[in-house]
């Protein structure tokens, strides 16, 4: 395990916008209030969204769309640097009509309606290559 402590500094609460990215508002609002590092938690609904699987196996992700109004049962993430910008790293559980569920790593998806709690750290966060995984982590 690699860790270290951190500690909270600013609290944040927004509505996306209608229409808008979700991964790209969250992004947008961290790089508007100069936010290196934080832990979000989100909710609402989107209008399609394209969401990715990782497979473990071939190190790669799968990429999965969905054209069809789905709701944001839970959404967490964590926005930190990649590549020279601000990355939201964004896990959601989304829902159909029918109650079934999908879930994984949110891309992408038009926002219908979505509120938004994110919690910055005083310490910058960026994200480095992990070789077992083939993934870039933070820390």
């Amino acid at each position: 395990m690699n860790y270290r402590e951190v500690s909270g500094d600013r609290e944040f609460v927004a509505r996306l916008g209608h229409g808008e990215d979700w991964r790209e508002e969250i992004e947008s609002l961290a790089a508007e209030e100069d936010v290196d590092a934080a832990w979000f938690v989100a909710m609402g609904a989107v209008q399609d969204a394209t969401v990715w699987f990782y497979d473990q196996s071939e190190l790669e992700y799968r990429e999965v769309e969905f054209d069809e109004p789905l709701e944001v049962a839970s959404c967490v993430g964590n926005i930190s640097w990649l590549d020279g910008d601000r990355f939201a790293h964004t896990h959601a559980v989304l829902s159909r009509k029918s109650g079934q569920t999908l879930a994984g790593h949110l891309d992408s998806a038009t926002v219908f309606a979505g509120e938004l709690y994110v919690r910055s750290f005083e310490d910058e966060l960026a994200r480095d290559h992990d070789e077992p995984t083939d993934l870039d982590l933070w820390l």
